[in-house]
């Protein structure tokens, strides 16, 4: 029997920006994700796991997007991390910046592209158990 990486529920945050100089709590993500003894977001767990991996986005006063976390071919490494909340167009996918290098541990970073192609910085706030 394989055992898998288990799901985690990530809670990001904005970090620091011009608008927001102490970050933002109002603006970030809650994500469901496979994460490997490093941290890091495990691609082979995501495959036994990927219809559990939900992805909340939360900005403001806009209403909350429900997603999906997907791993798509191309970018640096040969594939990337996305968050896709329509499965029927890319106009609305976010996609993460080396989320597959990132460490998803309290009080580190990561980075995002959303739809509008404005690359946004946010700081890993939790990580729990699903």
């Amino acid at each position: 029997m394989t055992t898998y990486a288990p799901l985690k529920t990530i809670t990001l945050h904005l970090a620091r920006t011009r608008e927001h100089p102490d970050g933002s709590t109002r603006h970030g993500y809650q994500l469901t994700a496979p994460l490997g003894q490093d941290g890091r977001i495990d691609a082979e767990a995501w495959k036994h796991h990927r219809n559990g991996c939900i992805v909340h986005r939360f900005w403001g006063d806009e209403p909350r997007q429900r997603g999906v976390l997907v791993h798509r071919a191309g970018g640096a490494a040969g594939a990337h991390w996305s968050f896709d909340y329509d499965r029927s167009t890319d106009n609305d996918d976010e996609d993460g910046y080396r989320l597959a290098d990132h460490v998803f541990a309290p009080g580190e970073y990561v980075s995002i592209r959303d739809a509008d192609d404005e690359l946004h910085t946010f700081r890993v706030v939790s990580v729990e158990p699903f």
